[in-house]
């Protein structure tokens, strides 16, 4: 049996108070009353974060290969690794941009409404913070997301943007050796480098998405008042058809009218004519 909570993070969100206030009248009146509390607490998701939970429910298979992806990331991390790091990172981009392309076209068979209009930065953001922070790889699972997640490099990610998050504090560095302390040291100034670097992307992109869709309003708006144009200007040639086949009618009408006219004007004149014959006959005589 379909689960309802998951089938309400799944279902558009535009739509998700009322569903959700069914589903606790449904609760009241089956006397389960504690359901009923928390299915009343259950917020609603953003549109990003919505894509996201449509991903997880439909497609939870591909969240796994994400959460594994995620492991062997932090593990190449945590051990320095430098190639392994290059290589799992350009994996990691490869996977989130599957996942990004199958998650909008989830969203969109589930609502045609949003074709072009979903926010693809902020899904990215949150599917590549799955990759570099366990915590939110295990929202992401839940899919029950009530707001996307933004990717800082590789580490901590922003967790206040999610739902049920813990604020469990980080666990104690072994002792090491100095040199390991100084490279361990490096290595965290590098990530630092690299959120810094890829907040100033993020930021980039979404100032680029931004102006892009900017400029897609202004084409629409500009298509559809052209299009209005070449309605006017058809109607217009209709009209302007509709005259010149009555003008058309209404000519011949009076070139008939001229030629029978001609034709009385050239039997009159000839009458005239046999008259003054006749005349002219009498007065001789």
């Amino acid at each position: 049996m379909p689960d309802p909570v998951a089938e309400l993070y799944a279902a558009p969100p535009d739509g998700f108070i009322v569903a959700r206030d069914e589903l606790v009248a449904n609760a009241k009146a089956a006397g389960q009353s504690d359901r009923a509390k928390q299915l009343g607490k259950l917020r609603k998701p953003t549109v990003a974060a919505w894509v996201v939970n449509l991903l997880a429910i439909r497609r939870p298979e591909l969240i796994d290969q994400l959460v594994e992806l995620s492991a062997a990331l932090r593990s190449a991390q945590r051990e320095l690794k430098g190639d392994a790091l290059r290589e799992l990172t350009k994996q990691r981009r490869e996977a989130v941009g599957a996942l990004v392309k199958e998650a909008v076209t989830l969203a969109t068979k589930t609502d045609p409404r949003n074709r072009g209009k979903l926010p693809v930065g902020e899904v990215e953001a949150t599917l590549t913070a799955a990759v570099s922070d366990a915590e939110v790889a295990h929202q992401l699972r839940s899919g029950r997301l009530v707001r996307a997640a933004s990717y800082a490099g590789f580490g901590e990610v922003p967790r206040p943007q999610l739902r049920l998050v813990t604020d469990e504090p980080p666990e104690p560095e072994p002792a090491d050796e100095t040199d390991e302390r100084g490279s361990r040291r490096a290595a965290d100034a590098q990530r630092a480098a690299q959120r810094k670097a890829a907040d100033r992307e993020l930021a980039a992109a979404r100032s680029a998405e931004k102006a892009s869709q900017a400029e897609l309003d202004k084409a629409t708006k500009a298509e559809a008042d052209g299009a209005a144009a070449v309605e006017e200007a058809e109607a217009a040639l209709q009209e302007a058809e509709r005259r010149r086949a009555d003008a058309d009618a209404a000519l011949g009408q009076l070139r008939v009218a001229r030629k029978a006219a001609e034709r009385a004007a050239v039997q009159a004149r000839r009458r005239v004519g046999e008259v003054e014959a006749a005349i002219e006959g009498l007065d001789e005589a």
